[in-house]
């Protein structure tokens, strides 16, 4: 009986330490190539001053596009959608890379990240950036 308790707790300590998620950083590293960021998810803490370094590893250029809480940019970017960014670094060109800060939503939850080069979107070059209350 002993043996199968201590073998139950140990998989729920393994079960509830995997739910944990990624911790919230203060810095996202990306590498961008056709059609994906790499990673695609990104945690951070709400109002924080964020840095983001990003590599261009692809043949084009690149942008990374937080949109506002509740908003996406559906199929393709377009100037309807600029009303919804929330923050963007654009025109990120091939070969290329850089270090950037900016202030994290102070709203959690989950934005989408997007790259607005034709036909990216549809692609799926698309990522989502989880916003968590800072303790």
């Amino acid at each position: 009986m002993r043996k199968i308790l201590f073998l139950f707790l140990t998989l729920l300590s393994l079960t509830l330490a995997s739910c944990g998620g990624s911790a919230a950083s203060t810095s996202i590293d990306v590498t961008l190539t056709d059609f994906a960021f790499t990673p695609n998810e990104f945690t951070v803490p709400a109002g924080q001053e964020i840095t983001l370094k990003v590599l261009n590893n692809g043949a084009v250029v690149h942008n990374f596009i937080i949109m506002k809480l509740g908003t996406s940019a559906g199929d393709a970017f377009d100037s309807e959608d600029e009303p919804n960014v929330f923050w963007s670094e654009r025109d990120i060109p091939p070969g290329g890379d850089l270090s950037v800060t900016f202030t994290a939503p102070t709203e959690p939850g989950a934005y989408q990240v997007v790259c607005k080069t034709q036909g990216h979107i549809a692609s799926g070059m698309i990522a989502t950036l989880t916003v968590v209350a800072s303790q």
